[in-house]
């Protein structure tokens, strides 16, 4: 990571997960970089810069973008994008009475889109970047790319940050052989990388609709443009770029999206805070943080230039520990906690640390080691990879948690140093990809996009099934107030998981300790009120939830 410009001006660095001073007696430097996130509104500031300001339209993360534009205390702003975005940006502006300057900046190198596709890995040159959109096309064009005895450097989304960068400088390197790089479209932010020719493996890239279905659609112009850019960058080796596809029938395609004018964007995204959320539970006092979230926006009446984002992810991780006692405060930053819910492992994780919370019991160093099992070995398959991968974001979960319950989770400075041992685990399994993509094929383990959307689904009908029962139970005695693997159907259920290794025993036993009690004081609370249970269902208030 680097602290300073090429100028030398000292500058911090703040994420969600870390903070670090370029000063060893921890004092601020005068210049901090930031993810848009962790920017602070409060804080004054000569200038500022907010990069990539189209992603205000982002349907998760479009709020960041907002808040920072009209929340920060500087006296100039400067914002960097796609020309998209002037238009709704100069409108809010005009509503805060600021001014608007609009300075358009040309490429300062060349990039060519070619009349001819690669059609063959035989094809390749030196400086070539392969763009997938998923896991599985990365594993086969890098083996394929093996086989004719050239190496490559891999860089995709969930990799630790400390990876990326060391399979981007191994890229970069002039001295190293590795002259390919195979990625997803992770190489289009926040990376420099000296790229000679951009080559779409395909166009088509899967995406979450407003429905939250998977779609598998072309890629956007902006998109498209952000990804072609990164070829011939000015401050390459290469003083031009290239741009074209694996398979013939694409390039025509890609000329078109690329040629398409980009649509103005529209509107800005806004995210519920916590104090409108405690608001709407001081007036409805027994429901539940994701119905919370739902009452909310459907109240939400918002003008032309905003929408609310979407809060599925929110609303995974309150129902993932709705049934944990936690204050509304405590539940919603745990619900802003990013993770990846496709991840069984991060997500049990989560549910594990917010019970610990409950419990007013710190999650210490050493029962950390003791809960991811470490010291953890070198990863002989993709699935080994893909397990030590959502170890890491376990640790990026604590680190990030550390920041708001620092009484909580105590001891991040030896957390980081054991995510920094874990991340050279990862990079010398990265480095030996190619040898783990062999041994899964011969195992037949490779078939990992289905195995991750069956883990998620299982998740969900978990996450779903809890909210019901919590949500209400038929009369007592019967067998909706049985725990959970107490039934037919749910013991298998439950067996299949731990044996998935989605639940270990212990936490199998665990939610079924929490059931029964939650049960029982469920049945005396319905019993003392002489309530008809028939046709009725009354939702549990939970404790300190107001």
């Amino acid at each position: 990571m680097i602290f300073a410009s090429v100028q030398g001006v000292p500058c911090d660095l703040v994420t969600g997960e870390e903070r670090v001073t370029v000063e060893p007696d921890g004092k601020q430097a005068a210049h901090v970089a930031c993810t848009v996130e962790m920017c602070s509104v409060t804080t004054p500031y000569e200038v500022a810069v907010i990069d990539e300001i189209q992603m205000i339209k982002d349907p998760a993360r479009g709020w960041a973008w907002t808040r920072a534009l009209l929340g920060l205390c500087a006296e100039e702003i400067h914002l960097c994008g796609e020309s998209a975005a002037i238009d709704l940006v100069t409108e809010l502006m005009y509503t805060t009475g600021e001014d608007v300057e609009v300075r358009t900046y040309k490429r300062l190198t060349p990039i060519f889109v070619l009349d001819h596709a690669l059609e063959s890995l035989d094809n390749l040159r030196p400086g070539d970047c392969i763009v997938c959109f998923s896991k599985n096309d990365i594993y086969s064009v890098s083996r394929q790319i093996e086989i004719r005895g050239l190496e490559s450097a891999v860089i995709y989304g969930s990799l630790p940050p400390g990876t990326k960068l060391a399979q981007a400088r191994k890229f970069n390197d002039p001295g190293d052989p590795c002259k390919i790089l195979v990625a997803t479209d992770a190489v289009g932010m926040g990376l420099n990388l000296s790229i000679r020719r951009i080559i779409f493996y395909s166009l088509m890239k899967p995406s979450i609709n407003e429905k939250g279905e998977k779609e598998i659609e072309p890629i956007t112009t902006s998109q498209a443009l952000q990804i072609a850019g990164r070829a011939g960058r000015f401050s390459s080796k290469f003083k031009e770029g290239e741009v074209t596809t694996m398979n013939r029938e694409d390039l025509s395609l890609l000329k078109e999206i690329l040629n398409r004018p980009v649509d103005p964007i529209k509107a800005a995204g806004l995210h519920p805070t916590a104090e409108q959320i405690e608001m709407f539970a001081y007036h409805l006092p027994d429901t539940t943080l994701s119905n919370l979230i739902d009452i909310f926006v459907d109240f939400s009446q918002v003008d032309g230039q905003y929408f609310v984002c979407n809060m599925d992810d929110f609303k995974f991780s309150a129902e993932l520990i709705q049934h944990i006692p936690l204050s509304l405060r405590v539940r919603y930053v745990f619900c802003t906690a990013p993770i990846n819910k496709k991840q069984p492992f991060v997500c049990s994780s989560l549910l594990q640390f917010a019970r610990q919370y409950s419990r007013n019991e710190p999650l210490t160093f050493s029962w950390l080691r003791r809960y991811i099992k470490w010291p953890l070995l070198p990863p002989k398959n993709i699935k080994d990879l893909m397990d030590l991968e959502a170890v890491h974001d376990v640790l990026d979960l604590y680190l990030w948690l550390s920041y708001r319950f620092i009484d909580m989770f105590p001891d991040a400075s030896l957390v980081r140093d054991l995510q920094k041992q874990l991340d050279g685990i990862i990079q010398d399994g990265v480095h030996n990809i190619t040898k783990l993509i062999k041994i899964s094929e011969a195992h037949k383990l490779l078939n990992l996009q289905n195995s991750s959307a069956e883990s998620q689904s299982r998740l969900s009908g978990i996450v779903k099934s809890r909210t019901r029962r919590n949500h209400g139970t038929k009369a007592l005695g019967s067998k909706a107030a049985e725990p959970l693997g107490s039934g037919a159907g749910e013991k298998s259920l439950a067996s299949r998981l731990v044996q998935q290794g989605l639940l270990t025993a212990d936490m199998l036993k665990q939610l079924e300790r929490e059931w029964m009690t939650q049960q029982t004081e469920h049945g005396k609370g319905r019993t003392e009120s002489g309530t008809s249970l028939k046709g009725t269902r009354r939702k549990k208030k939970e404790p300190d939830s107001d």
